[in-house]
């Protein structure tokens, strides 16, 4: 039997038909690499260029934060829906954390499944 974790491709794990997907499947993470504790930062997440059909399209992202020292992790943050063709799979979020930790992104494309990358966010001053 294998995990949930065991069933999504990250740029490091995909292998065979995957990899010539991981540019257009992987989620891209824009945010500081340092924020102050407490201060509303902004994370952008976006995949593509990605085809955006009925036939073929990203459907959601879902954005966690993996907080340092919380006894369960991950915290969801949201999960964004998008229409084929009318929407595109890009969000923008606004962020307050208190510890540093690791932004999660997971997207789903219905044809090439579900696809995963992080970031880490540490705190300063």
């Amino acid at each position: 039997m294998t995990g949930l974790k065991d069933l999504i491709y990250t740029p490091s794990s995909a292998r065979g038909d995957a990899l010539s997907k991981v540019e257009s499947h992987t989620p891209r993470i824009e945010a500081p690499d340092s924020v102050k504790s407490g201060e509303v930062f902004k994370v952008k997440v976006s995949v593509g260029p990605h085809p955006n059909t009925v036939e073929h399209s990203i459907r959601w992202i879902e954005l966690y934060f993996e907080e340092e020292g919380r006894a369960f992790n991950p915290i969801l943050i949201g999960r964004y829906e998008f229409t084929p063709v009318y929407s595109e799979p890009v969000v923008e979020v606004y962020l307050k954390i208190q510890k540093p930790g690791k932004l999660i992104a997971v997207e789903y494309c219905n044809l090439h499944g579900l696809w995963e990358n992080y970031k880490e966010i540490k705190i300063s001053g």
